[in-house]
């Protein structure tokens, strides 16, 4: 049985997904101590032991320690059951992030599933349902299965209330992928989302997002939730090229001016145009275990973040790869590259 430290590298919740997605698609056991050590609130928090649940339903997985703020617990997975199952954090915790951990499993399975996950759908440090629906799942369909995303109802920090629902068609096996250029950009859009606040906050984002960015008043939308139980605003930036769409996200919060969330998305999307690479920080890091799955693959990024080389760490523990991260001549980017070892 692998121990894994929960503590290594960042230290969040991510070593603990990446170890339970890994041991479902390898049948490998392992035990995880000192879980998100280096969080404030660490061991397990409700999207996390939900998460663990999710996984142990899924392949009738043996688990111990499974307890909110536990610090360690020990998971050993059956055969991976595709089906349809429904997961609820019952908090306005990542739904994305439950999905994160169940998903590599499913795409190799031998039947199609169905899943639907309850929580919070655009979540500060998560993937947004934007993110994975326009960057994410659709370079995980150039890996060979099919997968389809739906918002069924948006859901934000505090109440949460959201839910999203996913159609997984599998293959048998994954394929590599590689992105190494971008390519022409073809158009850098924007939306504003906007849930129970005052619609002046929205448009002063668009003017803002517009300034900065240099675009035209049309090129940022509008889209008002009706169907939340809570206040949520959120600022989302789509970066369209050749080879790739990636996304960037900011989030209103209380007593922050609209001005400056706006003004978070529009950097982070700067960096990543000026940076001429195809795949930004938060989708290398998204990538990373897929391509292990696969076996090969290689993309160019920009400087690996301590969640990218941690997830690495946690990967070549399970896997029988090495990743490759090093420094182009640029002095901007960097090629991540998945070996067999």
């Amino acid at each position: 049985m692998l121990t894994i430290d929960g503590s290594a590298g960042e230290g969040g919740g991510q070593i603990l997904r990446s170890a339970l997605a890994l041991s479902l698609c390898t049948g490998t056991p392992f035990r995880i101590v000192d879980i998100r050590g280096r969080r404030a609130r660490s061991g397990l928090r409700p999207q996390h032991l939900v998460a663990v649940e999710a996984a142990a339903e899924i392949a009738h997985a043996a688990v111990t320690g499974a307890a909110l703020g536990a610090a360690e617990l020990s998971f050993a997975p059956g055969e991976v059951r595709p089906g349809r199952y429904r997961f609820s954090i019952g908090t306005a915790g990542s739904a994305a992030l439950v999905l994160q951990t169940v998903l590599p499993a499913l795409l190799t399975a031998g039947a199609r599933s169905r899943l639907a996950v309850a929580g919070g759908t655009h979540n500060p440090q998560a993937p947004s349902f934007d993110f994975l629906a326009r960057a994410f799942l659709p370079l995980i369909s150039r890996l060979g299965p099919g997968v389809a995303i739906e918002l069924e109802r948006p859901g934000f920090y505090p109440l949460g209330g959201g839910e999203l629902s996913v159609r997984i068609e599998p293959v048998p096996r994954l394929l590599g992928l590689e992105l190494t250029g971008r390519g022409p950009v073809q158009r850098v859009s924007g939306e504003v989302l906007l849930s129970r606040l005052p619609r002046h906050i929205a448009q002063r984002e668009m003017a803002t997002l517009c300034a900065a960015l240099g675009l035209p008043r049309e090129a940022v939308g509008l889209r008002v939730v009706e169907d939340s139980p809570g206040p949520g605003n959120v600022v989302t930036v789509f970066v369209e090229s050749d080879q790739v769409v990636d996304v960037f996200t900011a989030y209103g919060r209380r007593g922050v001016p609209a001005e400056r969330v706006a003004e978070e998305a529009a950097t982070q999307t700067q960096r990543y145009l000026d940076a001429n690479v195809p795949v930004g920080p938060y989708l290398a890091d998204q990538l990373l275990l897929p391509l292990a799955l696969a076996g090969s693959g290689r993309f160019v990024t920009m400087r690996p973040t301590d969640h990218v080389t941690t997830n690495i760490g946690v990967i070549e523990r399970f896997l029988p790869v090495k990743i490759e991260c090093a420094p182009l001549g640029d002095g901007q980017s960097w090629l991540i590259e998945v070996k067999p070892r």
